[in-house]
């Protein structure tokens, strides 16, 4: 029984580098690329690390190695603008600064309410503003797709999502017994 030789290798082609010697070759240069996309040193390592991880599972099916560096290069951009594109979707904010737009629905409200439970309450907002909701917090939809899919304005998505959460905020203190805190 002989050794295996090194992960990919019975994919790719004679002429093509080994993990290793393409790591060595080009992790400089695309880390130099990432930074100055990313501007962070942490998010530059990832997605260098990303890039290298998609050419373990991927690189393989390449056929020409000396396209391996451009190859490289367009998947380390693509990944960052997937990442830009999540950013805008899904924005990073300090609680300090969403504050006014988290509503204020005591713990042990939150406690007592279980995903079934939200559902339902769900089921009973205006359908208008429950397709809204649905889109964008059930099935991580953009206003943009949102508002494609409703064939409304982004503005109107918005305000859909805004009215809608107040009428589930509504319901579930309601179902709870807390109509004070409203």
């Amino acid at each position: 029984m002989s050794a295996h030789p090194s992960y990919g290798s019975e994919d790719r082609p004679r002429n093509a580098p080994d993990f290793e010697g393409l790591v060595e070759l080009h992790y400089r240069a695309l880390y130099r690329f990432a930074v100055s996309l990313t501007h962070t040193e942490n998010d530059a390592s990832d997605l260098v690390q990303e890039t290298f991880l998609a050419w373990a599972s991927k690189g393989g099916q390449l056929r020409d190695a000396s396209k391996a560096k451009g190859w490289l290069f367009t998947t380390l951009h693509r990944r960052f603008l997937e990442r830009q594109r999540r950013l805008q979707r899904f924005p990073h904010l300090d609680l300090e600064e969403a504050e006014g737009e988290l509503p204020s629905v005591p713990p042990d409200v939150v406690n007592r309410l279980d995903a079934s439970h939200v559902t339902a309450l769900l089921a009973q907002v205006s359908p208008d503003f429950r397709a809204a909701l649905a889109l964008f917090y059930l099935e991580d939809c953009s206003y943009e797709e949102i508002g494609a899919i409703l064939e409304v304005p982004q503005g109107t998505v918005k305000s859909r999502i805004a009215r809608g959460l107040r009428q589930l905020k509504r319901l579930a203190l309601d179902a709870a017994g807390e109509e004070e805190f409203l």
